[in-house]
């Protein structure tokens, strides 16, 4: 089961974050801290699954974003990891030539955090 997705940029700014779980504001920022200082300090050779706490991370990075997956011990993470690339590619298509800006500084942003969701949401009923 997914119990969160976050859209970080290098610097480990986050950009976007969806929680599939009631997570208390507070601890937020620390999982999400440490989750990105994780991911962030992997090198490209590296495995892109990662143990952390009860969760599985499974991330990837496109240009300078990266998209992060927190899922159960159960979940399958070549799928997940096959659904991040679905996820991007409908995102791509959506904005023509996705970028970090497009996420996160468009001119209606609640509108397109909240479509990146639904198409992730969306993406997750097809797999």
């Amino acid at each position: 089961m997914i119990k969160f997705l976050l859209m970080v940029n290098k610097q480990g700014q986050t950009r976007l974050s969806k929680y599939y779980e009631q997570v208390e504001l507070g601890k937020r920022t620390a999982l999400e801290a440490d989750v990105v200082r994780g991911c962030l300090a992997r090198r490209k050779e590296e495995c892109s699954f990662v143990e952390y706490k009860d969760y599985k991370l499974v991330y990837r990075q496109y240009a300078a974003l990266f998209i992060v997956v927190g899922i159960t011990e159960n979940e399958n993470e070549l799928s997940i990891f096959e659904l991040v690339h679905n996820f991007v590619e409908v995102l791509d298509k959506y904005f023509s030539r996705v970028s970090e800006l497009d996420v996160s500084l468009s001119k209606n942003t609640h509108y397109t955090s909240n479509l990146a969701m639904n198409v992730f949401s969306n993406t997750c009923v097809f797999i």
